[in-house]
């Protein structure tokens, strides 16, 4: 097994749009149905095993939406062939699911995930229609959901699997498994200086970029950032084990009874610093690009209302010139994630009619980014993860190295 590697959580999976029979749980049914009866695609993930009665799939069932309304409960799947004593008739293969507080949620035209794990449990993951989640779970193992497709199947295999990308770690996450780093010791002397205390980011990000000296941006923007990214939030997980390891061996104890408050706003803390210190590192890391560049730029200018750009090229200064070209002008945005905060963008720079936002969200829906065409905004995606977005998405996205040319050429 690959440590590291999707095949050392996965080792298949299996997708498909809901339909109004599919989702029924107030009948008798509760059952799951495949391309044909003889669950020709399931069958590559579930196998050719009945697994019924007291020989089920173990299976967790998660309905994942936002961060506030995920929820996951632990129970049973069968899998059997509902005709294996009909001889006279071909096989009809059936996954059939329990009643609870997942399945009473899902309804037609959401997207189901069927993933095996290598202990044989099985991920029962659904998705709300319309849903960007759907397309960061296809991101992580590979699958191309963005049309309508309605049904997908991989055997996913060590020799054959690629590696674990912070994005991918970033899925995990919420569908609520951890990720083991493979290259913990090393890890483990790099934050070494740091103790149990978290530093900023930009002294997190700096070491980052320090401690992977063969990367050059301007070799490959896009494979830069990613690379800095990646490794930066391969340190901070790391060093964030430690810290709240020490944290929970002190225990949570006021005046001598469970400090429930205390414990949860303590894990509170530790998710918000995970969001937070994502985009200051994105912001950082973008910054090294466009020194390494020697684009004049300046970060978060004042413009009007106060707002404040992630970045104003060439800065605040020609941006109230009134003289200065509003064609030489351009603004970035980054957001790491993007949902629908990037309407915020709009109202950054008003002397700036096309705008620019850099996210590491994977597979945007295409709604969403026909409405930010819409609005003159455009978007830039570092390459590797154009593959996620449909062909006629990736005709109009921008990668960081083409941004960074733009640029170049108003500033020249």
């Amino acid at each position: 097994m690959n440590k590291g590697y999707l095949s050392e959580y996965f080792t298949g999976v299996w997708t498909k749009l809901l339909t109004r029979v599919d989702a029924t749980t107030s009948s008798n049914q509760h059952e799951i149905g495949d391309t044909d009866s003889q669950g020709s695609l399931l069958r590559k993930v579930l196998g050719d095993s009945p697994r019924k009665q007291d020989n089920r799939f173990s299976a967790r069932y998660i309905w994942l939406n936002s961060e506030q309304e995920s929820i996951s409960e632990d129970g049973l799947l069968s899998w059997y062939d509902s005709r294996e004593k009909v001889h006279h008739r071909g096989p009809e293969w059936r996954l059939y699911y329990q009643t609870n507080s997942v399945t009473e949620l899902m309804d037609e035209g959401d997207r189901l995930y069927v993933a095996r794990q290598p202990d044989d449990t099985i991920l029962f993951i659904v998705v709300p229609a319309g849903s960007s989640l759907a397309n960061h779970v296809s991101y992580l193992f590979g699958l191309n959901i963005q049309s309508e497709l309605g049904f997908g199947a991989l055997e996913i295999k060590g020799d054959d699997d690629s590696a674990l990308d912070f994005i991918s770690r970033l899925v995990l996450d919420e569908m609520g498994i951890e990720f083991e780093d493979p290259n913990a010791n090393s890890l483990d002397s790099i934050i070494e200086r740091f103790g149990l205390v978290f530093p900023t980011t930009k002294a997190f990000s700096d070491r980052a970029r320090l401690t992977l000296p063969a990367i050059d941006a301007t070799d490959d923007p896009d494979a830069a950032l990613m690379a800095w990214m990646d490794h930066e939030e391969a340190m901070f997980r790391r060093l964030e084990r430690r810290i709240v390891s020490e944290r929970i061996a002190q225990g949570f104890l006021s005046d001598g009874a469970v400090d429930v408050d205390g414990f949860l706003s303590f894990s509170l803390s530790v998710q918000n610093r995970r969001k937070s210190r994502a985009g200051l590192a994105l912001e950082n890391h973008l910054q090294a690009v466009f020194e390494a560049y020697q684009i004049r730029f300046e970060r978060h200018a004042i413009t009007e209302n106060k707002s404040k750009p992630d970045f104003l090229f060439p800065g605040g200064a020609e941006y109230h010139n009134a003289t200065f070209a509003s064609e030489s002008l351009t603004m970035l945005a980054s957001k790491s994630s993007c949902k629908d905060r990037w309407r915020q963008v709009l109202s950054e720079a008003a002397r700036i009619e096309q705008k620019h936002l850099l996210t590491l969200e994977p597979g945007i829906s295409t709604s969403q980014t026909d409405e930010m065409k819409a609005n003159k905004l455009q978007l830039v995606v570092p390459e590797s993860l154009h593959r996620s977005f449909t062909s006629s998405q990736r005709a109009w996205l921008l990668n960081l190295g083409d941004f960074v040319q733009d640029v170049l050429n108003r500033q020249r």
